[in-house]
């Protein structure tokens, strides 16, 4: 007679048995062929080159989502107890099965090449010559693995959860609340434990690389300048991404070199997030610096809500200011140390109360001054800075005295009044480069500029949307899962491939991807917008005079070489 202790035992020896047997089990049949359809598709054009690794990534993902995806059809029909779902199938159709998701995957780790090299092409990119077939199924086989192993542990866990629930609960209920409680725990763990390390570890690294000050980089010396003794704040208290632009200011005779005429030397205000403990109290003191160094006495005032972690464009920023010579300032401020996308998703609220205090804080002090001795008023932001700038300003607020104009670049596809704006275009008009009533208040812009005709008046306020169809942070959708969006019917946009097809499900996680590689797209195309398209669109929001075309061609010219060789510098200083 067994005693208790081996009974234990033998239990739960079947049991690691049942569950390596679970694990072990062959690839279901239905699964693999969505899977290796969703795979092909991934591998197709979309709107920003990728490269080996994150091409295998997307395969991988793919592969998952669609054999996910059968599997929970074929066991959805099942439980139906719909016709087709009893009895095995057949060891032969198997064999065929699979045989015709091999076939297909080959075929396409083989035109992967050819598809990548036709978005290169649209870019105006030489042919990649290092995309490896073999390294992104390597990959994204790689991945499913892992994906598949996960998946199969926790239904395995589920399993195990329900027979014991089974025991005092009937199975269909024990199997649901075995499922549910699986669900839980992952959820709980992930969010109260790797969620919470992986945010501390992230602030804590971008805190830390805020506060560093490269040693080649010194307080200005001009009392006029933000940072230096002067100032009402501390070089240290500025941020890296404040001290950037503070101290990459071009000089007057930089900027008569190339303008031609007398210059100036523009005025950049900065309040990084160490410079006061709220963003109401950082704007105070960005005001009064910008009184300080005598904003409100230049031609033209411009208020930037940076990206999340405090980057201001430098391509956007000196292109106004070569257009007004230097007559000009500009005034900013931080709202956080993370990344545009951690930004969004960790801390939405504060980057729109950030930027609501500065407009607030230099509006207000800007419509007391009189109407003939103030400067003119302009908006910008970039990406984030976009969607926070958008909302900083209430127009029903400042309908009596409302800024000059302004101009956002690259809105996500978050931002509110773009999207209300795209949606109501007008008929006939590409959700890419659409017109908005009779264009008197809102353009939009690409490469190739408005399709507003050139003699239609403006009113008291200029709205520039300057943004590239090649760009998924602007297009992205949710919906894009199972719609085809708008702007990819024809005529499309001269930055995205005529071979781009859309198709369910992966189409939303290519534009995904597809945002994560947006800022590494060449200078003109995805979320890097050239310093002569600014020149373009700036013009459009001022209405600046004084310049030939000859010498906007140059200026667009010069700083695009400019802008250029700094890409490329930083390029070459990352490694590649």
């Amino acid at each position: 007679m067994a005693t208790p202790d081996r009974r234990r035992i033998g239990h739960w020896t079947r049991a690691a048995a049942d569950a390596v047997a679970r694990l072990l089990r062959p690839l279901s049949p239905a699964g693999l062929l969505l899977g290796a359809l969703l795979l092909v598709a991934s591998l197709t054009p979309s709107l920003i080159p990728r490269t080996t690794v994150t091409q295998g990534l997307l395969a991988g993902v793919s592969l998952s989502a669609g054999y996910g995806l059968g599997v929970f059809v074929r066991w959805l029909w099942a439980y139906l107890e719909l016709p087709p779902s009893r009895g095995r199938t057949p060891l032969r159709t198997k064999k065929v099965l699979y045989a015709l998701c091999l076939l297909l995957i080959i075929w396409a780790l083989w035109r992967a090449p050819h598809w990548q090299n036709i978005v290169r092409a649209v870019f105006h990119m030489p042919p990649a010559e290092n995309i490896d077939s073999l390294s992104i199924g390597a990959i994204a086989l790689g991945l499913f693995a892992i994906v598949l192993t996960v998946a199969r542990l926790l239904r395995t866990s589920a399993s195990r959860f329900s027979d014991l629930l089974s025991k005092v609960l009937p199975p269909r209920v024990a199997s649901l609340l075995g499922v549910l409680g699986v669900v839980v725990v992952v959820i709980t763990l992930s969010n109260s434990v790797v969620l919470r390390i992986a945010m501390h570890l992230i602030d804590s690294s971008f805190r830390q690389a805020d506060a560093l000050i490269p040693p080649d980089v010194a307080p200005p010396a001009e009392p006029n300048r933000t940072g230096s003794d002067a100032s009402l704040i501390a070089w240290d208290a500025l941020g890296r991404a404040g001290r950037q632009f503070v101290s990459t200011t071009p000089s007057a005779a930089r900027i008569e070199a190339l303008a031609g005429g007398p210059a100036q030397m523009p005025l950049r205000v900065y309040a990084g997030l160490p410079s006061a403990d709220s963003a109401q109290a950082r704007a105070r003191l960005a005001l009064d610096e910008l009184r300080r160094v005598g904003g409100f006495d230049r031609a033209a005032l411009i208020i930037i809500t940076p990206t999340g972690t405090g980057w201001v464009d430098p391509a956007a920023i000196e292109s106004i200011e070569y257009l007004y010579r230097g007559d000009i300032a500009s005034v900013a401020m931080q709202y956080s140390y993370l990344s545009s996308p951690l930004s969004l998703l960790i801390e939405p609220e504060y980057g729109e109360e950030t930027s609501q205090a500065l407009f607030q804080s230099v509006y207000g002090y800007w419509r007391t001054l009189p109407k003939d001795r103030r400067p003119r008023l302009y908006l910008h932001g970039l990406s984030l800075g976009a969607l926070n700038s958008e909302r900083s300003v209430e127009l029903f607020d400042v309908l009596g005295d409302p800024p000059n104009g302004a101009l956002w670049s690259g809105p996500p596809f978050a931002a509110r009044t773009w999207r209300g704006l795209t949606r109501a275009r007008n008929a006939g008009t590409p959700a890419w480069l659409p017109q908005f009533r009779d264009g008197s208040f809102v353009r939009f812009m690409n490469q190739n500029g408005t399709p507003v005709p050139a003699d239609t008046p403006w009113g008291v306020m200029r709205v520039v949307y300057l943004q590239y169809a090649s760009d998924a942070v602007t297009f992205f959708d949710y919906r894009d899962a199972f719609r085809p969006p708008a702007w990819m019917k024809a005529p499309r946009g001269p930055d995205v491939a005529p071979q781009m097809r859309w198709y369910p499900l992966v189409s939303m996680m290519q534009l995904a991807l597809d945002m994560i590689l947006a800022n590494d797209a060449p200078m003109g195309f995805g979320h890097v917008f050239a310093p002569s398209h600014y020149v373009a669109a700036w013009r459009q929001v001022t209405g600046v005079e004084g310049w030939s075309p000859q010498g906007i061609e140059r200026l667009q010219h010069e700083l695009d070489a400019q802008r250029a060789a700094s890409l490329a510098a930083d390029i070459d200083e990352g490694g590649g």
